[in-house]
C-alpha cells in the first residue's frame, strides 16, 4: 500500500507539473463555460446567477474531464505510455495518479469562474461551496478515469475517443439541467433525467452554493458523485493493467 500510495503521488505530480508550467490550457477549458454564461444568463429571470453558476461549475469540470483522456492517447500514439509501463510503478498508480490530477484544474476554475461572477451580484455560502467542491473532485476523479478507460480500449483508433467523448458530453449536460431547468420537460425527459448521474451532482451544488447543506439533494450528489468515482476507478484501473 505505502509503494502504492508514493507511486501515486509521482505520477500525480508528473501529470501536474505541464498544467502548473502553462496554466492558460485552464483559462482556455473556461472559454466554452464563460460563452454559456454570458448567453445564457440575460434569458433567465433575476437572480438566474444563483441558479445559472453552480451549473457551469459543473460543466467546466464536464469539459475539462471528458477530454483528459486524449493526453493519454497522445502519449500512447508517441511511445511514451509504453515508456511508462515499463517503469517499476505500479500500473494502478498510473491511472490513480491521472485521476486525481483532475482535482486541481477543477478547483482553479471554480474559483476563477466564481471571481468572474461576484462583482455581478452572484452570491454563496462558503461553507456550502467547499464541500460542494469536495463533491465535484470525486466526480472529477470518476469522469477523468472513465476518459482515461476510453483513451486506452480506442489507442488504434483515435476517432474513436473522439466520438464516443462527443456523442455523451451534450445529452449529459442538457438531462442534468444545466442549462435550462427539466422540471417542466415531458415525463420521458424527466425519466431519463434520473438516470443521469450529473443530475444528481447538479442538484447538490446548486443547493451546497446556496447554504441548504443538510438535504436529500446534497445526498444524493455525495452518492452519485461516489458511484462515479468507484466505477471510473474500478474500470481505469482493470483496463490500465490489461494495457500493453
Amino acid at each position: 500500500m505505502t509503494t502504492l500510495i508514493t507511486d501515486t503521488r509521482t505520477v500525480f505530480s508528473r501529470e501536474l507539473r505541464p498544467v502548473l508550467r502553462d496554466p492558460f490550457t485552464i483559462t482556455f477549458a473556461m472559454v466554452q463555460p464563460l460563452v454559456f454564461l454570458g448567453l445564457f444568463t440575460p434569458l433567465l429571470p433575476d437572480d438566474s446567477l444563483q441558479w445559472f453558476v453552480p451549473g457551469i461549475i459543473v460543466m467546466s469540470c464536464l469539459f475539462a474531464s471528458s477530454m483528459t483522456g486524449s493526453n493519454l492517447l497522445f502519449e500512447i500514439q508517441t511511445g511514451s505510455h509504453e515508456r511508462m509501463l515499463v517503469t517499476p510503478l505500479r500500473r494502478p498508480a498510473l491511472l490513480i495518479g491521472r485521476a486525481l490530477k483532475e482535482i486541481v484544474p477543477m478547483f482553479a476554475q471554480a474559483a476563477l469562474i466564481v471571481a468572474v461572477c461576484v462583482p455581478f451580484g452572484f452570491r454563496f455560502n462558503l461553507a456550502g461551496a467547499l464541500l460542494g467542491l469536495i463533491i465535484l473532485a470525486a466526480f472529477c476523479i470518476g469522469l477523468g478515469a472513465l476518459s482515461y478507460t476510453l483513451a486506452l480500449a480506442s489507442k488504434n483508433q483515435e476517432w474513436l475517443f473522439w466520438t464516443v467523448q462527443q456523442t455523451l458530453i451534450f445529452p449529459l449536460l442538457l438531462l442534468a439541467g444545466v442549462l435550462l431547468p427539466i422540471e417542466n420537460g415531458p415525463g420521458w425527459l424527466r425519466a431519463l433525467a434520473k438516470g443521469n448521474p450529473l443530475s444528481y451532482v447538479v442538484d447538490a451544488e446548486r443547493a451546497l452554493f446556496g447554504g441548504d447543506i443538510w438535504t436529500s439533494a446534497t445526498l444524493a450528489g455525495v452518492i452519485a458523485a461516489g458511484a462515479t468515482a468507484a466505477l471510473g476507478l474500478w474500470a481505469g484501473v482493470r483496463a490500465m493493467r490489461n494495457s500493453d
